[in-house]
């Protein structure tokens, strides 16, 4: 069993595919994405205690891993940094009204995941979804209401709170706050690793999602967007 080294505390669509792909590339991996857990719908049983209020057996949800960006991990932060106490946390940020323009669409309706229309393979989902968005609301103040989507102003107020309680939490000595745009040198400065002779992975995450759901599309599974 691999214990988790670096915790990402940074919200989804603020380059963490970018990051899981190069914490992995400097030997931090395997790290778990919300992709991960949609390639392995097996492991939703490991997050529901978390996602239902309960106590998680972080060990257990994290098998495998060396790091851990993105949802669900980062509603988690808090708890993850107490359980791993010499884990690295990295905050991803970027511009926040550029962030609301790109989660705008990104999540699905909680009313249709309600009624259970997702596709086949994903009919795991029909808890854990509204599970992940109800633990997201609770603890990071993210609102998905069914058909009201957050407006510019809230998106923003959302994102700086955020930002602000990290940086005022985390201690100063483990913490990392980070763009994709900073490239190779602070991330690896932060974590002691060489710097590779190779430009840093700058992902879309918008393309990554899209290629998962035609690759669920065309063959009825859910596969990793990272191995295409």
């Amino acid at each position: 069993m691999q214990l988790l080294k670096v915790i990402g505390a940074g919200l989804p669509r603020t380059g963490t595919s970018s990051l899981k792909s190069a914490l992995e590339r400097l030997g931090f991996g395997p790290c778990h994405h919300m992709f991960e857990v949609m390639s392995h719908p097996e492991h939703i049983e490991r997050w529901m205690p978390a996602l239902e209020g309960g106590s998680a057996d972080w060990d257990h949800v994290f098998e495998g891993y060396r790091a851990a960006v993105d949802f669900p991990a980062a509603i988690f932060w808090r708890e993850l940094s107490r359980t791993y106490p010499d884990a690295k946390v990295i905050l991803t940020v970027r511009d926040p009204r550029r962030w609301h323009e790109s989660v705008r669409d990104a999540f699905p309706d909680r009313s249709a995941i309600d009624a259970g229309s997702l596709p086949g393979p994903l009919q795991g989902f029909s808890d854990f979804l509204p599970a992940l968005t109800g633990a997201a609301e609770e603890r990071l103040g993210l609102d998905w209401t069914p058909g009201r989507p957050l407006t510019e102003d809230e998106a923003v107020d959302v994102f700086n709170t955020h930002t602000e309680q990290v940086r005022a939490a985390a201690p100063a000595d483990r913490l990392l706050v980070f763009s994709a745009r900073d490239g190779w040198g602070p991330l690896c400065d932060f974590l002691g690793a060489d710097v590779p002779d190779e430009p840093f992975p700058h992902l879309n995450e918008t393309e990554t999602m899209q290629r998962m759901f035609a690759a669920l599309e065309e063959s009825g599974t859910v596969a990793s967007p990272f191995d295409a």
